[in-house]
């Protein structure tokens, strides 16, 4: 399917007021599109179910599905081309959303030197006026700025309408082989992935790391940790692990989620007191802020493997499941001629507000370049 025919139809299914989801992969050239072909609200029940999911931030709402058996599913082929210039920080002033968050992340500092919280992750949401409501031609500036993110743009009309560039992977499950990335720590990106790191920094990042490692034991056969690397994700820097691990025969995909999310990257910990003070202290829901998408029980064909017994070639040659999930980070909600914003940071006993204040407008950017 051509590209112009591609988004001619996502505009024609969105000004019927059908849900679809419309994402690419990150590195990757090819964007999907799932139109479910009524208005229903499907739920998830057990993640058994194959479709596309869409979840909150909170347990106690429910995850929406995209189911495959309800909808259409094409693709096609997009090219990037030319960049968009990043606009000033000078030019961002907000005086009062920055009186009110670096009073939030006093507090949160307040707390962690006061109780047996570790970390607690503080965000804001902040509204753009748009001129231009168009999700998909906002889609598409995102899939040419940010090429290593995960990009999306989901609609349902009884939930709303969301875009993203999300970094950051929950988890990835093929068979009972699944990788898990452990993101955090932020820097402006200065032209070099040669960063000097602040302990700070660097205990957010190995906080999260330590949680995967504890919550997964339970469910895993064996697991490996990668070094820390540094990444790039739009116009910012992160520390980057990745966790890979062989599940327990018949462990739940649900069970694994449950025990993952919300991760210390979006939460703190521990993850039960730092939830209670994010929703007692933030003021706003985040809704599916900081929860998670992906593609969910998709069947992949596992190519076999040369230079083995023929018995294996063609386990290897199976059909298998394929989950895909990452967290909804950089993302907005278009809502009456708005776009809703939500960014924040990890904050440790060490946190600077002023500092912490300024990371959020820096990740502000990510979705303000293309509005």
């Amino acid at each position: 399917m051509t590209s112009e025919d591609f988004f001619e139809f996502v505009t024609i299914h969105y000004n019927k007021h059908l849900p679809f989801v419309t994402y690419r992969k990150p590195t990757e050239s090819k964007v999907n599109g799932m139109f479910q072909d009524t208005d229903e609200l499907f739920f998830i029940k057990d993640f058994t179910e194959r479709g596309f999911v869409f979840s909150p931030f909170s347990h106690a709402e429910k995850t929406v599905l995209i189911p495959e058996k309800n909808s259409k599913v094409l693709s096609t082929v997009f090219s990037p081309s030319g960049t968009i210039k990043t606009p000033e920080l000078s030019d961002l002033s907000l005086s009062d959303s920055k009186a009110y968050h670096i009073n939030l992340v006093k507090q949160g500092v307040e707390a962690i030197k006061n109780s047996n919280l570790k970390k607690v992750v503080l965000s804001r949401k902040e509204a753009v006026n748009l001129s231009e409501t168009d999700p998909v031609a906002i889609f598409k500036r995102l899939l040419n700025t940010y090429k290593s993110a995960f990009v999306y743009c989901w609609y349902h009309p009884k939930v709303g309408l969301w875009l993203g560039a999300t970094p950051e992977t929950l988890i990835k499950v093929e068979g009972r082989r699944f990788s898990i990335m452990s993101l955090a720590g932020t820097q402006d990106y200065k032209g070099s992935l040669n960063a000097n790191w602040e302990d700070k920094e660097k205990q957010e990042q190995q906080f999260v790391t330590d949680f995967i490692v504890d919550n997964l034991k339970p469910l895993v056969e064996d697991y490996e940790v990668s070094g820390v690397k540094t990444v790039k994700a739009g116009n910012l820097i992160h520390l980057k692990t990745i966790i890979s691990a062989r599940l327990k025969f018949d462990t739940p995909l649900k069970q694994v989620i449950e025990a993952l999310h919300p991760t210390p990257a979006v939460c703190g910990l521990p993850k039960t007191e730092a939830k209670t003070f994010i929703l007692n202290h933030e003021n706003y829901d985040r809704e599916f802020y900081t929860g998670f998408l992906g593609e969910l029980n998709f069947e992949t064909v596992s190519e076999s493997r040369s230079g083995r017994r023929n018995i294996e070639n063609r386990a290897y040659a199976m059909t298998r499941k394929s989950t895909q999930l990452y967290v909804n980070l950089r993302c907005m909600q278009l809502k009456d001629q708005q776009a809703i914003i939500y960014i924040g940071g990890g904050i440790t006993q060490s946190s600077v507000p002023e500092k912490e204040w300024q990371e959020t407008v820096s990740k502000s950017l990510v979705i303000k370049n293309v509005l």
